[in-house]
């Protein structure tokens, strides 16, 4: 599929609209009337912050600075497709409209690109970018009327989420509609064409990585919620208890499925530790499971939240049943939305490399301050998400055909009263299949192509933060461990030589095992090929 550019100048492209019956001054009808917004004659600067085609027509959210410096958002209704970023002067026609002039209306049309730049973005390169638009254009409206064979001719704005122009929108005329909100890839061929490229697992990566990016600008560290919960005031007989009955219960419950040491130290718990670690809940839903049926570290922290909801003010009339089906079915858009209306700022993305970082959203005004451990939660939840969405990110199939499979999670340990949240990765390389002779295709051939990486990264007292790297193959092992303290890497250097009998006599052949003082270097990323999006677009 090829997408030509269409190269119109500002004039031109008037010209075009007028005779398209769009009026000298263009009108944008307000969503909700403001009388008064502006006085008679005062002009407004207006910035558009977002575009969202509906059906023929467009909404746009302005964001409007008067003369004395106050500022609004206003989401108003337009004929024509202003971009993200473009700049107007506007007036009040009425309580619920505000007017474009013709000057300010060419100005905004040429914002959007029309041809490439072959001198930043040479042919061959290739453009990702997120379809805003789409229409019949109106040349080709009047042409379809009276010849009704005619092929349609589209004209969509594209906007540009890698290279240089990042940011950018491209206004791209082509022979077949581009779906709204689709995602595209497109090699650059000239200045005035593009060559679309079905790539259906780059733009399952491109969703990915934004969805990744986005999800972690909300997340925060399980200790934080663990931390809060365990500061909560118990009831006694002179004090009573600021917290439902079913919160309460349910708290405790969260508590009751957490792993304590003495189980991860066996290979059963750390596999009940694993399935229970809210990594799976949504392919066991997809399977007609119920997740609430076992142990499960995510539900059991959606449970938490459809109990907290009620006495979060403007939820007092909340259905706890209806909150966690709800919950269940609509995360995490339902957890957003609730953030936002209780004013919590996105941060800046964070970097994806393991471990994830500590990020604490803030603690509670009070003991008991339920807005806050709503917060909390849902940072606790997303943080569970970014590990899935990382592992996910971090699945390829290599050039060679290698098959790579990752899992990422993490799993909040009980260690007396404390609570020491565990970080894990797991990843497993499978070779293409290849033809054998009889005479080496035997199953050690065939292990041989089997590699295991296990990395993990916990603060545990008093030893402090420790990384555990892993590999094994074919029944080798080898292993490096890091501590950030200089007694903590003493003592496990001084313990290797039993930590290695004790693997032998597993049936392991270990080769290297060493512990260091420090960190394990964080070398450039490399997955999803040279990380072909920018994740800040």
């Amino acid at each position: 599929m090829t997408g030509d550019i269409p190269n119109l100048s500002p004039v031109a492209a008037a010209t075009a609209l007028l005779r398209a019956g769009v009026p000298p001054g263009e009108v944008l009808k307000l969503m909700e009337p403001r009388e008064g917004l502006l006085n008679a004659g005062q002009v407004a600067n207006a910035e558009v912050v977002s575009l969202k085609q509906l059906g023929q027509d467009f909404q746009l959210l302005l964001k409007l600075t008067m003369d004395n410096g106050r500022q609004t958002t206003l989401p108003v209704s337009s004929s024509l497709p202003l971009t993200p970023g473009t700049t107007v002067n506007v007036a009040q026609g009425s309580a619920d409209t505000l007017t474009i002039s013709l000057q300010d209306l060419q100005k905004a049309i040429a914002n959007s690109l029309t041809s490439i730049d072959t001198r930043q973005l040479p042919a061959g390169t290739l453009l990702q970018g997120k379809v805003l638009t789409t229409q019949v254009i109106a040349q080709n409206v009047a042409q379809l009327a009276s010849q009704p064979s005619a092929p349609p001719t589209y004209r969509s704005i594209v906007l540009l989420l890698n290279t240089a122009l990042a940011g950018s929108s491209l206004t791209v005329d082509s022979p077949q509609p581009l779906r709204v909100g689709t995602l595209l890839s497109a090699q650059v061929q000239n200045s005035q064409a593009l060559n679309f490229v079905a790539l259906p697992n780059r733009m399952d990566e491109l969703a990915l990585a934004q969805q990744l990016s986005t999800q972690q600008s909300r997340q925060g560290s399980l200790q934080s919620l663990f931390t809060a919960l365990q500061n909560l005031p118990a009831p006694s007989g002179n004090t009573p208890d600021t917290l439902t009955p079913s919160l309460r219960a349910s708290i405790d419950q969260l508590f009751a499925d957490l792993p304590d040491l003495q189980q991860m130290s066996t290979a059963k718990g750390v596999a009940q530790a694993l399935n229970a670690s809210g990594l799976f809940m949504e392919s066991r839903l997809l399977a007609g499971e119920n997740p609430t049926l076992m142990p499960d570290l995510k539900a059991n922290l959606l449970r938490v939240i459809s109990q907290i909801l009620p006495g979060v003010p403007g939820n007092v009339t909340y259905n706890d049943a209806a909150a966690a089906n709800t919950l269940a079915r609509a995360m995490p858009g339902f957890i957003r939305n609730a953030l936002g209306t209780l004013g919590l700022v996105a941060a800046p993305n964070i970097p994806t490399n393991f471990p994830l970082p500590s990020r604490t959203l803030g603690s509670p005004q009070s003991q008991d301050d339920l807005e806050t451990l709503l917060k909390l939660a849902a940072g606790a939840i997303s943080r569970l998400q970014s590990h899935q969405l990382a592992g996910l990110e971090q699945t390829r199939t290599n050039a060679d055909g290698t098959q790579v499979t990752t899992w990422q999670l993490e799993i909040p340990m009980r260690n007396a009263h404390d609570v020491v949240p565990l970080q894990v990765k797991l990843q497993r390389e499978d070779a293409p299949e290849r033809e054998e002779s009889p005479e080496t295709a035997t199953q050690e051939v065939k292990e041989k192509e089997k590699l295991w990486r296990v990395e993990l990264a916990f603060d545990l007292e008093p030893l402090g933060p420790l990384q555990v790297q892993a590999q094994l193959v074919a029944g080798s092992l080898s292993s490096q461990m890091w501590a950030q303290r200089e007694a903590a890497a003493e003592l496990i250097s001084a313990e290797l030589d039993g930590l290695r009998a004790r693997l032998v006599a597993c049936g392991l052949n270990v080769k290297e095992l060493a512990c260091n003082r420090g960190v394990p270097t964080q070398g450039s990323r490399t997955v999803l090929e040279q990380r072909w999006i920018d994740e800040n677009a």
